[in-house]
């Protein structure tokens, strides 16, 4: 008798979401629950990542620094924190591409490339996540610092790179904290006189005073994006390839 090798199906080089396969979307739960949450999920829970997608949408369009930002193909999602210490990850911004915008990178003789999200046809560049709770458990101002300091590292050519800046620290510059006081001066301008704060004063209530004033908080969950291998450089590249890396 013949035996089979039990093989893994391989990795998606393209994840889609549209009509008929919605975006998944979860609770996030609150401290100590272990009770079922009800399904369907009641109209007035909360939708975190829908409120953070228009906030960023106003964000990009009242400050010079951010207008770039393209909304429409950003994805806002949330990953729930391990813990309720208010340190640690509040957000992070995942390219979807490689350094200006090439869709594979080589390593050695292989060549990869990070998987694709489509949301109803339209292809996504980054990957916009928050911690949360941890996130709603920080002071309002604070909580905007962080979305600016992660719609400022989408590349100002909006090609699915981070933004590059010179010199050794190419993401925060040589200095984050004065990364950070830029992010805060840039909200202080975004705050000033701003015609509807409706927009972004749910941030001013904690973790637990939304919950209870919505009956519960939702939002997008998805995988994080996987490098995957597509292809193998001939032997003439990889032996160049060896060469320039020796």
């Amino acid at each position: 008798m013949t035996g089979t090798r039990n093989r893994s199906r391989p990795l998606p080089l393209e994840l889609r979401w549209d009509a008929r396969r919605p975006l998944p979307t979860r609770w996030v739960i609150p401290d100590g629950a272990r009770q079922r949450m009800p399904d369907p999920i009641p109209e007035t829970a909360l939708d975190f990542t829908d409120r953070m997608r228009i906030l960023c949408e106003d964000v990009a369009a009242r400050c010079e620094a951010l207008c770039h930002v393209h909304m429409p193909r950003v994805l806002v999602t949330f990953t729930p924190s391990r813990n309720r210490s208010r340190y640690g990850l509040q957000a992070r911004v995942t390219p979807l591409r490689f350094r200006d915008g090439a869709l594979t990178r080589r390593h050695g003789p292989t060549d990869y490339q990070v998987q694709r999200f489509f949301v109803d046809g339209h292809e996504m560049m980054y990957l916009l996540t928050f911690c949360l709770p941890r996130f709603l458990d920080q002071p309002f101002r604070e909580q905007l610092i962080t979305v600016f300091h992660e719609l400022y590292h989408v590349g100002p050519t909006f090609d699915g790179d981070l933004r590059r800046h010179p010199g050794r620290y190419t993401v925060h510059s040589h200095s984050k904290d004065r990364y950070d006081s830029r992010m805060a001066e840039l909200v202080d301008d975004y705050l000033a006189d701003h015609p509807a704060p409706e927009l972004f004063e749910f941030l001013r209530a904690g973790y637990r005073e939304l919950w209870v004033a919505h009956g519960g908080i939702t939002g997008v969950v998805v995988p994080r994006p996987k490098l995957l291998p597509v292809g193998v450089a001939s032997r003439q590249v990889a032996a160049r390839t060896r060469e320039d890396e020796g």
